[in-house]
């Protein structure tokens, strides 16, 4: 049974930082790409990151790029999601997810199976 834990979520000012950590536990984790997705207040879940298993090829929401970065640690199971200059645009609750194959970085919330519980971002203006 695959399980992801998210942590780091909270509230931020405009401008400011956050780092969100997704623990993941049940398989081997550095067989399978990464993601994180979000989703606001009565709108859709919507892609924001992904990295590969093999390379660490990474794929970005346009609107996120230079400002948020993904990463991981296959050592410590866990996938991480930097974001900096936060913009009131970006509160959200943050999901984690990972898929049952290949993906290829997929931007599909579809194509990813486990889903960690969230974490909300706040940011105020």
């Amino acid at each position: 049974q695959v399980q992801l834990v998210e942590s780091g979520g909270g509230l931020v000012q405009a401008g400011g930082s956050l780092r969100l950590s997704c623990a993941a536990s049940g398989r081997t984790f550095s067989n399978y790409d990464m993601a994180w997705f979000r989703q606001a207040p009565g709108k859709e879940r919507e892609f924001v990151a992904s990295i590969r298993w093999i390379g660490g090829i990474t794929n970005y929401l346009d609107s996120v790029k230079g400002r948020f970065t993904i990463s991981r640690d296959n050592a410590k199971n866990t996938v991480y999601l930097q974001m900096n200059s936060l913009k009131p645009e970006d509160t959200a609750v943050y999901y984690c997810a990972a898929p049952t194959a290949r993906v290829y970085g997929s931007r599909d919330h579809k194509a990813y199976s486990y889903w960690g519980q969230g974490t909300q971002v706040t940011v105020s203006s």
